[in-house]
């Protein structure tokens, strides 16, 4: 950063450089009391007062200097010095996307794979999901979780690395063990609806049927089709059977609607998959990615800079100097004075 590179603010500030002087020159003298001269009969004890006058002018110019410095320093500060960076583009697209992800008992059904090792179906879907919001650059992206209740976990934001963070967060069982579809759509409605039409997704995770809840999914796609919000639903989760893992716990298998699920994307113009390992929900949600590409443009913005604090900073120093030599040529004078 250069000298060049700096923008005022408030530049006519600068003016009012020489108005000390002007005070000085043209300001009305204060007026002196009168009084009675001191008559001093002999000056020889007060030499070393009058010797030190060379010295004691000295240091009324230099605190004279001082105080100038403090007033070039205040007016650069009130002028507002800025300085803006090198342009920065912004991606921007007009699509909002919403995830809603079950949380529900059944999410911890250790029975998809990564690669050859057996996971989790929540681990499966956080690790996925991960990969496509950071593939979803410039979108506002937000997260419904559900289970019993449905809640919102990230509203819709450009900050992705938030949305991250709480899907990291995502705990399963936390809002109960049952699901409740339907009450989900409602809410990622209720976020969307107020967005640009034609640009308003909502990606439905489950791995159950409907069983909490007011709302029937069915209903709730129809509300989403009247605002014109598209439902991409996923079923996720091998073939439903009991397992000793869900007898040891007290819980059975949620097992798969997947009619229904197909009638709610359907009736808002999206589309069912169905994802039974990690690949397959990989692929799911590149599929995605084509059925709702990023368009993409180009905005930037030059980042602003405040500057006046260095200068304020400056002020408050010199200020702090210029007390100091005051005080140091009084305790001068006091020490000639008694000697």
């Amino acid at each position: 950063m250069t000298l060049a590179d700096i923008t005022w603010l408030h530049p006519w500030v600068l003016w009012l450089l020489p108005l000390p002087f002007l005070v000085y020159r043209f300001a009305p003298p204060r007026p002196v009391a009168s009084q009675r001269a001191l008559l001093v009969p002999d000056i020889e004890p007060y030499k070393s007062v009058s010797g030190g006058a060379s010295g004691a002018n000295k240091s009324v110019w230099l605190r004279l200097f001082v105080l100038f410095l403090v007033w070039v320093t205040l007016l650069l500060s009130a002028a507002r010095p800025q300085h803006f960076g090198d342009a920065i583009g912004v991606p921007v697209t007009g699509r909002d996307l919403m995830l809603g992800i079950d949380i529900s008992g059944s999410m911890r059904e250790a029975d998809l794979y990564a690669g050859n090792t057996k996971a989790t179906r929540m681990a499966v879907v956080k690790q996925v999901a991960k990969d496509f919001v950071l593939r979803r650059t410039g979108d506002r992206v937000g997260i419904v979780m559900f289970g019993s209740q449905a809640y919102v976990q990230t509203p819709l934001t450009h900050d992705h690395e938030t949305v991250l963070h709480f899907l990291d967060e995502a705990t399963v069982g936390l809002a109960g063990r049952s699901t409740a579809i339907g009450d989900a759509i409602g809410l990622a409605v209720k976020r969307l609806r107020d967005r640009p039409e034609a640009a308003r997704v909502l990606i439905l995770l489950t791995d159950g049927a409907n069983s909490a809840g007011v709302i029937e999914p069915i209903d709730a796609a129809r509300l989403a089709n009247d605002n014109d919000i598209k439902i991409h639903a996923i079923g996720v989760g091998a073939e439903a059977r009991d397992s000793v893992f869900n007898s040891a716990f007290g819980t059975r298998r949620s097992e798969l609607d997947e009619e229904t699920l197909r009638a709610v994307s359907s009736a808002t113009g999206g589309q069912y998959f169905r994802a039974r390992n990690q690949q397959e929900l990989a692929n799911i949600y590149r599929e995605i990615d084509k059925l709702e590409p990023t368009e993409l443009e180009s905005e930037e913005y030059r980042p602003l800079r405040e500057l006046f604090a260095w200068p304020l900073g400056a002020a408050l120093v010199l200020s702090l100097l210029w007390v100091l030599l005051g005080f140091s040529r009084s305790k001068n004078q006091n020490v000639r004075i008694s000697a």
